[in-house]
């Protein structure tokens, strides 16, 4: 099968996980019109869910956010790997997607996006040649990072092959770090390496990120390190494009990179551009963390009177009540994530009940302690008043690890009504 069609023509299973009872090969277009709530026990447990006003409330945020510092938004799309909300983002602001592979980038021009950040090394000639596929399209605009002359060789030595300019941003580095030069030296053999491929690639910028370091003081001088490289860079006529891109900040240092940076000038125009991807849904846990310096340090963030909201739940049942103190829920490590904390419980509903609660034992009362694949093991005290076939609505501590387990999301209003689905593409 063409893969554009498998892309442009995806059905859903009727026993898809976390969704109602769909006919064999019925859309998902239609999700409002199928008249699903999930208090009403229309979907299948457990369901991952995105609530509406919240996620409204999060694009918007960001938006006037990098409108305040006059910067450019392109969200790491690998947090959701959903072109539903690529499009969304993008009609709130965003200035392009940002990828980490090749099939992430394949998938997301498939639906309609045509610029695209690859933050990563283009490694590979299967790799390459999905780009240079892509690339055919005069209307795709697309860049990717380097940091050492062999691999700016391979791709000079394809995309010359291919009869195509590919545009590469420098990835400067880290001791310690992740990828990208470390020091001078190692910069200007990927520069002496750029210069020997003329026709076939293009210096359009630097690229760096600075979640690798823990310390602000440390991250401030590398983005310093990094605005001095672009003048440097610039003086010595190393750019080959007409406009050029700086670009960084992951999801919890982005109001950072944003102050750093806003108003750099170098003589050449300039896109600075952001790529935090878990703003869209944020968390209950590292980037609750991370909201919460971001406002007491960063005037914008406090001018606006308002944070970043958690938008992303995952629903489940009760399924036992083996002894007391002891609730076994029928979620797991196949349906949340589980690195960066145990997912959280924040609502109790019993079906048929008036609406969903807090639950009503103390916070530290209720507890997951432990996941397996399909179970989570959740403390409670002895006199919780919960019975098999409860509903438990769970928040989360990194939503990339959670939205890559799930092929549908279900976006619900206040009243828990499902109006869309959301697929993703990981």
């Amino acid at each position: 099968m063409n893969p554009e069609n498998i892309f442009q023509n995806a059905l859903l299973s009727p026993c898809g996980k976390g969704l109602g009872d769909l006919a064999a090969g019925q859309r998902v277009a239609a999700a409002a019109t199928l008249g699903w709530n999930i208090l009403r026990e229309d979907v299948s447990l457990p369901v991952a869910v995105l609530r509406s006003e919240r996620i409204a409330h999060n694009l918007a945020w960001m938006r006037d956010f990098i409108a305040t510092y006059n910067v450019k938004l392109a969200p790491h799309g690998k947090t959701t790997m959903s072109p539903a909300l690529f499009h969304k983002q993008l009609a709130h602001g965003a200035w392009g997607i940002t990828l980490a592979n090749a099939p992430q980038t394949q998938a997301a021009y498939h639906h309609g996006i045509r610029r695209v950040i690859l933050a990563n090394q283009l490694v590979g000639r299967g790799n390459m040649a999905i780009i240079a596929r892509l690339q055919q399209d005069p209307s795709f605009d697309f860049c990717c990072i380097v940091d050492s002359p062999s691999n700016v060789d391979q791709l000079g030595r394809f995309f010359a092959a291919a009869g195509q300019r590919l545009k590469v941003l420098i990835e400067l580095g880290v001791p310690g770090g992740r990828t990208g030069v470390r020091n001078a030296e190692e910069q200007d053999a990927v520069l002496a390496a750029i210069a020997r491929w003329p026709q076939s690639l293009a210096l359009a910028g630097i690229e760096l990120y600075e979640g690798v370091l823990k310390e602000e003081a440390d991250i401030r001088a590398f983005l310093q390190r990094a605005a001095q490289q672009m003048q440097v860079l610039q003086d010595a006529g190393r750019f080959a494009t007409d406009s050029v891109i700086l670009t960084g900040a992951g999801s919890a240092w982005f109001d950072v990179v944003a102050e750093a940076w806003s108003g750099l000038q170098i003589g050449r125009p300039l896109d600075i551009v952001l790529r935090p991807g878990c703003y869209l849904t944020h968390d209950v846990g590292i980037y609750k963390a991370a909201e919460t310096r971001i406002q007491a340090n960063n005037p914008v963030a406090r001018d606006m009177h308002a944070s970043l909201l958690p938008a992303l739940q995952v629903w489940a049942y009760v399924q036992s009540l083996p002894e007391p103190g002891l609730a076994i829920i029928a979620l797991g490590k196949r349906d949340a994530a589980f690195d960066a904390g145990l997912p959280i419980p924040a609502l109790h509903y019993r079906p048929g009940s008036a609406a969903p609660a807090a639950p009503a034992a103390a916070p530290a009362a209720w507890k997951v302690t432990a996941m397996m694949d399909q179970h989570a093991f959740m403390h409670i005290d002895a006199g919780s008043d919960l019975q098999i076939g409860d509903m438990i609505a769970f928040d989360i501590s990194h939503p990339c690890l959670t939205f890559d387990k799930w092929r549908q999301l279900l976006i619900i209003d206040p009243s828990f009504n499902v109006t869309e689905i959301v697929e993703t593409f990981f």
